[in-house]
């Protein structure tokens, strides 16, 4: 597979939202407003790549050498949440308005499973470091389009005359499957 077909497989296809059901509590929490969505995804994809470069380094130069690659989920959660605390204090101190949008929903960036399922995959996957990168910054910037499409669609549902047994979690989760049936079907 070329790096071009990765990045296009990682970021639609086989986008970890819609495909491997990673980051849904932000993807439903996070995605009422367009503002805050974009927030969320961009605030992921910076610590999905950070992450993931910090993570494949201690997993190659550390671990594997070692004979410890058993501590990688370990090591990689304390990666990640370090890589979660640096983006808070940065969002907290430039841009207030966006932390007083993601509120709560950032840091659980900490326990969004979307970051750490793709470190997993980019290790479960041997990747090369420029495969690693390319198949991260498709995710993350998958999870980023997925979440703001997701949020555009909300922000209209809200005039819509939904049955009230549909209304909130129920519609989200049924128009969530109808964008999963989509990427598969025409990026697929």
């Amino acid at each position: 597979m070329t790096l071009l077909q990765l990045f296009i497989t990682s970021m639609l296809t086989e986008n970890i939202i819609l495909t491997k059901f990673l980051g849904i509590c932000p993807f439903i929490g996070t995605s009422k407003r367009e503002t805050s969505a974009l927030g969320m995804g961009v605030s992921v994809t910076i610590v999905m790549v950070l992450s993931s470069i910090i993570t494949y380094l201690i997993y190659n130069y550390v671990l594997i050498p070692t004979n410890t690659t058993y501590l990688r989920t370990l090591l990689f959660i304390l990666v990640i949440s370090s890589m979660v605390q640096m983006s808070e204090v940065i969002i907290k101190n430039h841009f207030p308005k966006l932390n007083q949008l993601l509120g709560l929903y950032l840091p659980l960036i900490a326990t969004n499973c979307a970051i750490l399922g793709t470190t997993l995959l980019n290790v479960n996957n041997d990747y090369t470091f420029i495969q690693m990168l390319v198949f991260t910054l498709g995710s993350g910037l998958g999870f980023t389009l997925i979440i703001y499409i997701f949020s555009t669609i909300r922000e209209r549902m809200e005039f819509a005359r939904i049955p009230k047994c549909f209304r909130g979690a129920p519609i989200a989760l049924i128009t969530a499957s109808i964008m999963a049936l989509v990427f598969s079907r025409y990026f697929g």
